[in-house]
């Protein structure tokens, strides 16, 4: 691929995923642009958009392992990455700040009592260290394979997303579905693609 194809394609993935924070922020400049209850829209807004991208970070290594035309894609795994824990930390923070005025007695009493915020504090503390060992620093410190058992955590933080998201909404409310067939769909693909190479390789001895 073309290195001005590269800039190109990046500056579009920077748009799309600062659209949102840039849309909270002019609402925040605007009368009722956030609508009634401006706390729980900028939540729901951070919480959103941090499954989408993490969702759309999984969903990376399975489409350019089933169509190899679309390997470039990898190009833009730690940029989404680490957009979607910058979303994290808005919602984290939405909650820290605004819910509990940073008092750290309301938010151990929320932790303890509200069984989703535990799930949502859980995940948010799974994608900490990822975001941290992000860098090739970090990776040649670390080493290969163990950077890569370490962010397989990634897989555990989405599925507490999810749940999160579950325990959240009101009964009968099904905004979490897609984040939950997507899920589901993306960790079954690990295995299935782990033996089809197996399958592969196996092939290839006999050859």
């Amino acid at each position: 691929m073309k290195r001005s194809t590269v800039v190109i394609l990046k500056t579009a993935v920077w748009i799309a995923c600062l659209w949102p924070a840039a849309l909270l922020a002019w609402g925040a400049f605007t009368p009722a642009g956030l609508g009634p209850d401006p706390t729980a829209h900028i939540a729901l807004t951070t919480g959103y958009t941090t499954l989408m991208l993490l969702t759309i970070t999984l969903a990376i290594t399975p489409v350019r392992r089933l169509i190899p035309a679309l390997n470039w894609v990898v190009k833009f795994r730690r940029l989404l990455g680490l957009f979607a824990f910058f979303y994290a930390t808005l919602h984290m923070l939405t909650w820290v700040a605004l819910y509990n005025y940073f008092n750290p007695h309301a938010m151990a009493e929320d932790i303890a009592k509200r069984r989703f915020i535990t799930m949502g504090v859980a995940a948010y503390l799974l994608l900490l260290p990822l975001a941290l060992t992000s860098t090739n620093w970090a990776i040649r410190k670390l080493g290969g394979k163990r950077w890569n058992r370490l962010h397989k955590l990634v897989y555990v933080a989405a599925i507490c997303g999810v749940i999160h998201y579950w325990w959240q909404v009101k009964t009968g409310v099904l905004l979490p579905v897609p984040f939950t067939i997507a899920v589901g769909v993306l960790l079954a693909a690990r295995p299935a693609m782990a033996w089809r190479q197996r399958k592969k390789t196996r092939r290839a001895v006999v050859a």
